[in-house]
């Protein structure tokens, strides 16, 4: 798939790694905090190069740059505030590295200038719904990642309810991809993600996770985002620091099922675990012969 400049080869999963310019995002907020400047929160470019050249040594092929936190009650930013978080950042790592940027927005300014400094993708969890949205990214050679949310993030948790969580997820995603369509995106440059913990309860995350096959049958590459989050938290009674085992667990799950790029704020283990699977994967694809009693 093409990011921008770069080409992702989707035949295997890839890892997506997080870095939030922002200071209340729920499990990394304020880790981009500039030690020089005081009086309020302020980038520090050199931090988040640091930081995204290790995930690209554990094996990230996309590092997602966020400026406004999206977690459960958080109130909007400013326009100019977003651009001040997120541009620096994104024009150093394009610079600098070598690797397919994303950028997790919303706001049509941001998309722009994000895109102009060589982000070939934008990550939305409102799925382009600002107005004026579609048209950034279809004038533009990036891909687009549609996220399903119910309400937005300042209320998403409040009044959650579904008839059938699987249905209207695929029903909502199946109509902004159609939407997209016409703008003149091209399906090739679309992903989806079903969008764990955005307006849903414990036990619709998990119905979720259980038939994200379903998902499959768009016929379009799958993103999940399970990292350290409270649909891992809340079942294992762990903060967010110890979600580390449940989130890859839930993740190899999501592999399973037809996810092929996995956002994650642990990319080395998160690398490590897709090694697994698809090393499983191969086993089960090739012919094994056995000799003596089956034992290696």
């Amino acid at each position: 798939m093409r990011l921008g400049k770069h080409y992702i080869d989707l035949s295997i999963p890839r890892v997506m790694g997080i870095l939030n310019a922002t200071p209340d995002s729920f499990s990394d907020g304020g880790r981009l905090q500039s030690e020089t400047h005081s009086g309020g929160f302020s980038v520090s470019v050199d931090r988040a190069l640091f930081l995204a050249e290790g995930m690209l040594r554990d094996g990230a092929a996309i590092i997602d740059v966020g400026g406004e936190s999206t977690r459960p009650g958080a109130l909007p930013v400013s326009e100019q505030e977003e651009l001040d978080r997120v541009i620096p950042v994104v024009e150093a790592i394009t610079a600098r590295l070598d690797v397919a940027v994303s950028v997790d927005t919303s706001t049509p300014a941001v998309m722009v200038r994000a895109i102009a400094a060589g982000a070939g993708l934008i990550n939305d969890v409102r799925a382009l719904g600002c107005e004026g949205a579609k048209g950034i990214v279809a004038r533009s050679a990036a891909a687009a990642c549609l996220m399903h949310m119910r309400g937005q993030p300042e209320n998403m948790q409040d009044h959650v309810e579904y008839n059938n969580v699987v249905d209207e997820v695929y029903a909502f995603l199946k109509q902004r991809v159609a939407m997209c369509e016409q703008e003149g995106i091209a399906r090739d440059r679309l992903l989806i993600d079903p969008g764990f913990g955005f307006g849903k309860t414990l036990a619709h995350n998990y119905e979720l996770l259980r038939h994200l096959g379903r998902l499959q049958s768009l016929k379009l590459p799958i993103l999940v985002g399970l990292s350290r989050k409270s649909m891992i938290g809340s079942l294992l009674n762990k903060g967010v620091d110890q979600r580390l085992a449940g989130g890859v667990a839930a993740t190899v799950h999501a592999l399973l099922n037809g996810a092929v790029i996995v956002r994650t704020h642990d990319v080395a283990e998160t690398v490590d675990a897709i090694k697994v699977h698809c090393a499983v994967v191969k086993a089960q694809s090739e012919t094994v012969w056995l000799t003596g009693n089956g034992r290696e």
